[in-house]
């Protein structure tokens, strides 16, 4: 017969220990407060990119034609008053080198004055973010990504250091560091009124002047306003009070109402314990943390569930046997199972945190620590708690009174 873990004689110091991390996220809360994103607080949303200029791009003849540089090809559209409607296009993994793709435009009347990396694959020209260029005499300015990491310039500490003197901001690497793109928030304090307008201008400039002037790419700007980060913070605390209730109302209909509290209470400890490391850690708070907070919650009750059902049928095969001991026979035969679960989602997790940045990166940590916690509150703290409930109940039973004492007849 396999050996039965007594699980229940750790009820009470995982207890301890819970209550002690608890009270250090509560403590860390009120004392150092939340890295609240810009999700949750008004402000801009700026993803730039650092590249070469690599060349200049102008069209002095009839009409308007637009370009347009995706990932994969070189556009231009032609329209206009006296102008045959018609649409160019090259394919950068055939067109050969940026020199090759400048003479292909020349046969369409438009010039181009390659000045970097004429040589160069015509694929590291870097896409049109925002919008795309109409052109004119007026040149715009195409770019080029560095050809080997050796070309690589620019790092996230002194993109942080530029962008001090535009307000509270904070720094992301959005994919490799090789790639040279960054997201970067900056907080309205609601001082400015015209804060949407000229907080990307200043990003700008701060970085130009430290990396020079052409080499700064805007790829996408949004403005989160003071009264959608605020709708976005009260929705989030409703959406997780709800989860916590529908939660208890489901456990409550499949199980006993004191296994419904024990999940409840395991699910709010793995809030907290999460929050408290988010807080500790100053990992930035926003919609990727409820995000993970949420995910924990369905993963932990999910392991619950599964060890509450094997209590009750354990419970229905020896209904004599005392609680501590079906408790202790349920988890260790489910033991197993939650480990090897767990592992498993554990090594997609890792893969997300090893091999992503920003806030990606962030989730996946902060999904480990709470898988781990999940697991630990499904063990000790439900099952604790139902364990804590029975011998309050026991204790409250009335005593059965004592059997009347029976006296020798008298010879």
């Amino acid at each position: 017969m396999k050996r039965v873990i007594q699980f229940h004689k750790a009820f009470l110091p995982a207890a301890i220990v819970s209550i002690a991390l608890i009270l250090f996220g509560l403590v860390g809360l009120a004392t150092k407060g939340i890295n609240l994103g810009v999700d949750f607080q008004a402000g801009v949303n700026q993803s730039v990119r650092l590249a070469y200029p690599a060349a200049e791009v102008s069209y002095a003849g009839s009409g308007t034609p637009v370009l347009s540089i995706s990932e994969s090809e070189v556009t231009v559209v032609f329209s206009g008053a006296q102008v045959v409607s018609r649409t160019a296009t090259w394919k950068l993994a055939t067109v050969g080198t940026i020199a090759d793709l400048a003479v292909a435009m020349r046969t369409e009347g438009i010039e181009v004055s390659v000045f970097d990396g004429a040589g160069l694959s015509a694929d590291l020209v870097v896409p049109t973010y925002q919008g795309d260029y109409a052109l004119g005499t007026v040149p715009v300015i195409i770019h080029r990504m560095p050809k080997s990491t050796a070309e690589v310039f620019g790092s996230i500490e002194q993109i942080r250091k530029a962008v001090e003197s535009v307000g509270s901001a904070s720094v992301q690497n959005i994919g490799p560091a090789s790639s040279m793109q960054y997201l970067i928030r900056v907080r309205d304090d609601g001082k400015d009124p015209a804060f949407s307008g000229t907080v990307p201008g200043l990003i700008r400039r701060a970085l130009e002047s430290i990396y020079g002037a052409n080499k700064v790419i805007a790829m996408k700007t949004d403005y989160v306003g003071a009264r959608f980060s605020k709708d976005l913070a009260t929705n989030s605390w409703k959406l997780t009070l709800f989860t916590v209730l529908a939660i208890l109302a489901y456990a409550t209909i499949r199980f006993k109402m004191q296994y419904a509290m024990g999940a409840v209470l395991a699910i709010i400890h793995d809030g907290l314990i999460m929050v408290g490391f988010i807080v500790w850690s100053r990992m930035e708070f926003n919609t990727t943390s409820i995000a993970a907070i949420l995910t924990i919650l369905g993963y932990s009750i999910n392991d619950t569930i599964v060890i509450f059902d094997r209590i009750r049928e354990d419970r229905k095969l020896d209904t004599t046997a005392k609680l501590s001991s079906i408790l202790d026979k349920s988890i260790t035969e489910t033991l197993g199972r939650t480990i090897i679960t767990t592992l498993t989602t554990m090594l997609a997790v890792f893969s997300l945190y090893f091999f992503t940045s920003g806030s990606i990166k962030d989730f996946a940590l902060a999904l480990l620590v709470g898988m781990v916690s999940g697991t630990y509150s499904t063990v000790f703290v439900a099952s604790g708690f139902v364990q804590l409930w029975e011998n309050i109940r026991v204790k409250r039973q009335p005593k059965p009174a004592a059997a009347p004492a029976h006296h020798a007849a008298k010879s």
